[in-house]
């Protein structure tokens, strides 16, 4: 219904023009209303009630969209700083956890053996109604890592309302703590009073929470090392040789190193290292020196900081090594951990001996000219080990390149290499005894990416050494580290020192991918149906006038409805032909439900269409204000 501009052109030369909305052609004083938009009043109520739900439902679909992307910030956002459930994780893997005691580095270590399962403590009762938080009594099934399950008392058989709960969370208290903080003790629907009693008596002797169990907690959280100070650690760009860096952070025992040189990085870009403050790469000022190890050269700053080697001096141990007759010596052999792909075992060779125990180790068939990628061990480092190490406990070895690993021999290598064995008895490969075992879940850093903490799988032991698998990811990954490694974890530290655990990739994923396809079609879909069917065409008076009663004759019998509709499709735009088909479709498998939604949405339009018409006779027909 669009006037063409050469045809209003000769309409103004004649004295007529066209209206606005419909394209109608008259004189200016035969139009309706005071805007003259309206060639008459069904033109009128016809645009009115278009413009008016349409409006309404486009507006409904921008705010379902603000909505829906807001929620999808905030679901982002929690997810990258909610805490890992290892709870239902630990539950759906069918896994175990390592025990605290087994990071000798933990908060609780030493202290550990007080947590036991079968102990009764007083947690807090969810289901109780009241205003006031209460507490009831629940028992201790399983402990995992810093993690428990716990199940209330009255519940013994009945497994539906178990829980896991952090057990340094500070939500465990030792039972009698309600009565000397003046808590209520209220007991869940199904421990019935008359068997509070005999509940009461199964705590006499029972095993508790210590109670200066938080206590020693704040204690051994305590950091030894303070945010300014600097330090030795190892250069990740040129691992031989050692750089200057401040310590920035210290989150749990783990420190974010900032390189006090920051010349060789990108504007805008900080050069920084996480490792543990125990962790054999980081070392106190002067150290370099000391052992005759290579360091970047910092000229007046490091001299100006050799003042602090004090203080570090007693805050790093001390390595001990005990060389008996003889020691290593440079050109030796011996098989070592790859420092930059810590899953493989290599022929390895020892190129410089330095002082306190220190070796300067690279791995053969990959060395440089300058030994830029030379590492330092120390002598009872796991990382350096025995030859046939590998053989004998069934590791497959990384030989040097041309060599067979089908065929490689260490005798015949040695032969053809002119070179001697490390002794066996140099190295520290006796097993204390560990806590682990294998299908063990624990939090692990990628010494890959050090800045990460991940959920981990124990794969194998070998000895001291084990195989870190993390979750998630190929066998590609996986490392190999000492049972004692700082950069292990029990379940639950990093919610215990609050710092990031990294899941296994996908596992949050999946579920706010579902998340959003639900709601795309339960809200978006509809909602464009809806406006789609809404948006009418304006049409000329005679059939603007047919299109309002429409209404009416559809309340009348459900045939004239369906005839109506297809009527008002065939005139429709492309995307009304589109809908058509899918209506049909949605027809031929629940024809019934379909009925009953178009009667709803026929309501509904029966009542914008009476409230246009009164505001129609009041005189606001011409402005709607949506």
């Amino acid at each position: 219904h669009s006037v063409r501009p050469t045809t209003l052109l000769l309409l103004r030369g004649s004295g007529l023009q066209a209206v606005p909305m419909c394209g109608t052609t008259g004189t200016f004083s035969t139009f309706f209303s005071k805007s003259k938009r309206f060639c008459s009043l069904s033109c009128s109520r016809s645009y009115s009630s278009n413009s008016k739900k349409s409006s309404i439902l486009a507006r409904l679909q921008v705010r379902m969209k603000c909505i829906l992307i807001h929620m999808a910030f905030c679901s982002a956002h929690s997810a990258a700083h909610s805490v890992f459930d290892w709870g239902s994780y630990l539950t759906t893997e069918a896994a175990l956890a390592a025990s605290v005691s087994s990071f000798a580095h933990a908060p609780l270590s030493s202290d550990w053996d007080d947590v036991v399962v079968g102990m009764k403590v007083e947690v807090l009762n969810t289901n109780a109604v009241l205003s006031n938080k209460v507490y009831w009594i629940a028992t201790v099934l399983q402990v995992a890592g810093y993690k428990a399950l716990l199940r209330y008392e009255g519940y013994e058989h009945d497994s539906s309302h178990d829980f896991w709960c952090s057990i340094v969370s500070g939500e465990l208290n030792p039972i009698g703590w309600c009565s000397m903080t003046s808590k209520l003790l209220v007991p869940k629907p199904r421990s019935l009073p008359e068997k509070k009693r005999q509940q009461k008596k199964k705590l006499v002797g029972s095993t508790t929470l210590p109670v200066d169990f938080y206590v020693k907690l704040a204690e051994s959280m305590k950091p030894s090392f303070r945010v300014g100070a600097r330090v030795e650690v190892v250069d990740p760009k040129h691992v031989s040789r050692t750089r200057l860096a401040v310590i920035d952070a210290v989150v749990g025992g783990r420190l974010r190193l900032v390189y006090a040189d920051q010349s060789d990085v990108p504007d805008n870009v900080v050069f920084d290292f996480w490792c543990h403050m125990w962790s054999p790469l980081v070392h106190p000022l002067g150290w370099s020196k000391t052992v005759g190890h290579t360091i970047k050269a910092y000229g007046e700053i490091l001299n100006s900081c050799l003042h602090e080697l004090k203080m570090f001096s007693c805050d790093l141990q001390p390595r001990i090594v005990y060389m008996g007759e003889g020691f290593f010596e440079e050109g030796m052999k011996l098989e070592a951990i790859d420092p930059l792909n810590l899953g493989n075992i290599c022929v390895a060779t020892v190129h410089k001996v330095l002082l306190d125990g220190y070796l300067m180790v690279g791995i053969d068939g990959t060395e440089l000219n300058n030994g830029a990628d030379w590492f330092c061990y120390h002598a009872s480092s796991h990382a350096i080990l025995p030859i046939n190490f590998c053989k004998r406990n069934d590791i497959t070895l990384t030989v040097p390149r041309g060599s067979d690993p089908q065929t490689f021999t260490w005798d015949k290598y040695l032969q053809d290499t002119k070179a001697t064995a490390a002794p066996a008895r140099l190295f520290n490969t006796e097993n204390p005894g560990h806590g682990f075992s294998p299908n063990m879940k624990l939090e692990a850093v990628d010494l890959m990416e050090p800045r990460l903490v991940c959920v981990a799988t124990v794969k194998r032991c070998v000895g001291r050494l084990l195989l870190i698998h993390f979750d998630g990811w190929e066998d590609e990954f996986d490392q190999w580290v000492d049972h004692q490694s700082p950069d292990l974890y029990p379940v639950g530290w990093c919610e215990l020192v609050g710092y990031q655990l990294q899941p296994p990739p996908g596992l949050g994923e999946n579920i706010w991918r579902a998340f959003s396809v639900f709601f795309f079609f339960i809200f978006i879909v509809p909602v464009q149906v809806k406006v789609e069917e809404m948006e009418t065409p304006i049409e000329s008076p005679h059939k603007t006038q047919q299109a309002s009663l429409r209404p009416v004759k559809q309340e009348k019998t459900e045939q004239q409805t369906e005839s109506t509709r297809s009527g008002r499709e065939e005139v429709g735009s492309p995307k009304e032909n589109f809908r058509e088909t899918t209506v049909r479709e949605d027809k031929s498998t629940d024809q019934e439900g379909l009925k009953a939604g178009s009667r709803e949405n026929d309501g509904s339009k029966d009542g914008m269409w009476e409230s246009n018409n009164e505001q129609d006779r009041t005189g606001e027909t011409e402005d709607v204000d949506v």
